[in-house]
């Protein structure tokens, strides 16, 4: 029983690093533009995609990540300086569907580039599965969750440490402040564009090996990222991170205990359970405290 308990919660842990970065990629471009970026999910198919692609041809695998990781902050300053920008002053519902535009068009140029067939990426550092207390886990779920907080960690001190990092704080606290004392916030969307497009490329790129990648990897991992970032409140960075661990954990344990069947089931039972007793989310009360 504790041994089916603790795997449940492995799983889950490894699942909800990608969805917490997901999530902080929504809460990162919500802050700069105030706009939900429903192409996030493509920027972590990109990332997969392109790793598995370039590995395949005999690129070394930390290349693969790292041209992978640009050609999705490529992606992403396209998408918000030729859908975003140009819709600047439209409706929060307008700037939405303009996003699910987004996302369909670059999941229609993925499968022309790659087709639909899934890509495999081999593990980082084999497939020996790691035993603990009756439970095991595989070694790229190590990875999955090192890498995570690292990109977690770095997200922190960007923001909390460099000049770059505070003038997108300032945007999300004060968009006409942030302009009067100089600060480009055309700019400071773009960037966080980027930034999040980044994160999700590394998440794809890790997560490729247990999952595979293929075309429509990114609609799930996306809109449960949303949820993770929705659950902690959006626009709250660390509220994103824990989100998104709730949000794996109880997927993996609705999975275990109820059904395999409903496993994506539950990502929208929160949601909804959110939206409706608590639009806040866990943290949104803290308006002051955004990343």
């Amino acid at each position: 029983m504790f041994a089916d308990l603790l795997q449940y919660l492995l799983s889950g842990l490894t699942i909800g690093a990608i969805y917490a970065l997901a999530g902080l990629g929504f809460s990162i471009i919500y802050n700069a533009s105030h706009v939900i970026n429903f192409a996030q999910g493509e920027f972590i198919m990109i990332g997969g995609m392109a790793a598995a692609t370039l590995t395949a041809t005999g690129v070394p695998l930390p290349l693969a990540i790292l041209i992978g990781c640009g050609g999705a902050m490529v992606v992403g300053v396209l998408v918000a300086k030729f859908a975003v920008e140009q819709a600047r002053d439209a409706s929060t519902v307008t700037l939405i569907i303009i996003t699910i535009g987004a996302s369909i068009f670059l999941r229609g140029i993925a499968e022309l580039v790659w087709g639909k067939d899934f890509k495999r990426l081999e593990a980082f550092s084999g497939e020996t599965p790691i035993h603990i207390l009756g439970a095991s886990m595989q070694p790229q779920s190590l990875w999955v969750l090192g890498c995570a907080a690292v990109l977690i960690v770095a997200i922190g001190l960007f923001f909390n440490k460099t000049l770059a990092g505070k003038g997108m704080l300032a945007t999300s606290h004060n968009r006409l402040a942030a302009q009067l004392v100089g600060i480009d916030v055309k700019k400071v969307v773009l960037a966080s564009f980027a930034l999040s497009a980044a994160l999700g490329a590394v998440g794809g790129a890790v997560v490729a090996p247990i999952t595979f990648s293929y075309s429509e990897m990114g609609i799930m991992l996306g809109l449960k990222g949303f949820t993770a970032a929705v659950l902690g409140g959006l626009g709250h960075g660390p509220g994103a991170v824990v989100g998104g661990i709730i949000v794996g954990v109880a997927e993996a344990l609705g999975a275990g205990y109820i059904s395999s069947a409903y496993k994506d089931a539950v990502a929208f039972v929160i949601i909804l359970a959110v939206l409706l007793f608590m639009p806040s989310g866990l943290f949104g009360k803290r308006g002051t405290e955004r990343v």
